[in-house]
């Protein structure tokens, strides 16, 4: 669904080659599994927290996957493993927020493109429409990405940032990942009209509802947005339709707002499968790549889980560095006991 027409762009990367769409199944099956890991490892006590992504592989990779890390900026929420798996980010880095070893993440975002792990709803909205609105300040071509879920879309944050985007004509491209909840409230007892979608057309901006469980169509329709905002025509909203097939976090059971037949008749096809299939179709794959990408991808969970466990604690006489601009005499004095003290352990 198309509210309003994308400008024409010459900006266009092509039909995605072959080589292209078995590294988007490879990168969908490491996000998968290591989002099942990441489960496994909460419950297990290596992280105190996560938020899963199951069913989401396809909006995520295939999003990410249309980033140019030369010169645009990603603004995720606390959902966006897969985003930065498929930008190259360092997991073991990026998943040291969920070891709460660190608020943001112990990556540099200047040098991924990949803004710290935004867990206030709604609040990486505003960071992408002042970083993109800064783009245009300086001349730059620089397009910002940022996500945010059905839920998240009734959030004020939201509103004020789709408005200023549009009226100033900022860079910016809107990724809502419509999976049907808003942590245990469904769509449309949240969303008017059912639909983030309609709702740029009151911002005059185009938005594309989309197929949220096609990796294809996800790259394409992300790679048109771009091509749209960096041509200086102003934001675009996509909302990608798919299903969070798991809890909304590791504390959440969904058994008590919906069946598992709701959430089977809800899910569709598996989005890895769904590549999967056409790649065989096509002649693109065949069985031995297909375990060839599942090997890889365990090898690189056991990695990431050794680095997360590796991790230690931070030291606490940080936050004398961090948190404060200007340390008192007092906090100074604290900060130094501590540091003696540590030096001691």
């Amino acid at each position: 669904m198309d509210t309003l027409p994308l400008a024409a762009s010459g900006d266009d990367a092509g039909p995605l080659t072959p080589d292209e769409l078995r590294e988007l199944y490879s990168l969908m099956v490491a996000v998968r599994h290591l989002d099942r890991s990441a489960i496994a490892w909460q419950r297990q006590g290596i992280i105190p927290g996560y938020a899963p992504e199951l069913g989401q592989e396809a909006a995520q990779v295939g999003s990410g996957y249309a980033v140019d890390t030369t010169r645009d900026f990603v603004f995720p929420t606390y959902r966006e493993m897969g985003v930065a798996r498929t930008m190259g980010v360092d997991m073991v880095a990026y998943m040291s927020t969920h070891k709460a070893t660190w608020h943001g993440g112990l990556y540099d975002p200047l040098a991924s493109r990949l803004a710290p792990i935004q867990a206030v709803v709604g609040g990486s909205v505003l960071h992408a429409v002042g970083w993109a609105h800064g783009q245009t300040l300086e001349g730059n071509d620089g397009v910002a990405l940022t996500y945010f879920g059905d839920g998240a879309s009734s959030q004020g944050d939201v509103h004020e940032a789709m408005n200023f985007a549009a009226v100033m004509k900022a860079p910016v491209v809107f990724f809502v990942q419509n999976n049907g909840w808003a942590i245990s409230v469904p769509t449309e007892r949240q969303v008017a009209g059912g639909s983030v979608a309609a709702r740029a057309a009151g911002y005059g901006m185009p938005a594309l509802q989309i197929d949220g469980d096609d990796v294809v169509a996800v790259v394409e329709a992300t790679r048109r947005a771009f091509a749209h905002a960096r041509g200086g025509n102003g934001p675009v909203l996509i909302e990608a339709m798919t299903y969070r097939r798991g809890p909304h976090s590791t504390s959440d059971d969904p058994g008590r707002y919906r069946s598992l037949d709701e959430e089977r008749d809800g899910a569709g096809v598996d989005p890895l499968e769904r590549l999967k299939q056409r790649l065989l179709a096509e002649g693109i794959a065949d069985d031995a790549f297909f375990a060839e990408a599942l090997a890889a991808a365990q090898a690189e969970e056991e990695q990431i889980r050794t680095g997360i466990q590796e991790l230690g604690p931070r030291p606490g006489a940080e936050m004398f560095d961090l948190v404060f601009q200007e340390t008192t005499p007092a906090l100074q004095a604290q900060a130094a006991h501590w540091r003696e003290e540590s030096e001691h352990v």
